[in-house]
């Protein structure tokens, strides 16, 4: 079973990081880090792939806002609290907003419609998107990197493949429960 595990994190492990980092994957761009780190992966494919993801998704939240503001799915990103407020914020402040949007919690999917639905123009949008994520990659994937060297130096570097493996999956469940319960703490605080 944890040979085909180990199998599977090798084989389809970088297509994982790129769908987690589609939608708000900071947790697929750390599990990716602290694989680059115990050489799974390669840390610049690694940053290549959580760029994509990060780059793709807010693009196509902000075209989904700019050509589908009357979907149902739109309409519905619409209502969610924080979005007048996220609106409001793109419109006075285009480019601070779209550098930054991806690194507030909960406001990623709210952000890339509101900016699809402001007056910034597609190519700006583009540019400051392909920089923020960028960055948003290169932060992210490194702390996985350095939980990875933190792990090794606590447990030792006698770690076989299997224990790393389990290590690196542990950790991607750890950090993925800390941020459902950070934001649902944020959320229950909010209302």
């Amino acid at each position: 079973m944890i040979d085909l595990l180990h199998y599977l994190v090798e084989r389809f492990g970088l297509v994982a990081v790129f769908a987690g980092c589609l939608a708000e994957g900071e947790s697929a761009a750390i599990f990716g880090g602290f694989f680059a780190h115990q050489q799974v992966f390669a840390v610049w494919h690694t940053v290549a792939v959580a760029f994509a993801g990060a780059f793709l998704g807010d693009t196509a939240l902000f075209l989904a806002g700019r050509r589908f503001a009357d979907h149902p799915r739109v309409l519905a990103l619409r209502a969610r609290p924080g979005f007048s407020h996220a609106h409001g914020l793109v419109e006075r402040h285009p480019n601070i907003f779209i550098l930054t949007n991806r690194f507030i919690y909960g406001l990623r999917m709210v952000g890339g419609v509101a900016a699809g639905l402001s007056s910034v123009p597609v190519a700006r949008f583009l540019a400051l998107n392909a920089a923020s994520a960028l960055v948003w990659a290169c932060i992210f994937v490194s702390l996985g990197y350095f939980f990875g060297a933190g792990a090794e130096h606590l447990i030792g570097d006698a770690l076989v493949k299997h224990q790393r493996l389990l290590i690196g999956v542990g950790l991607a469940v750890a950090v993925m429960a800390i941020g459902l319960w950070l934001g649902h703490r944020y959320l229950r605080t909010r209302h």
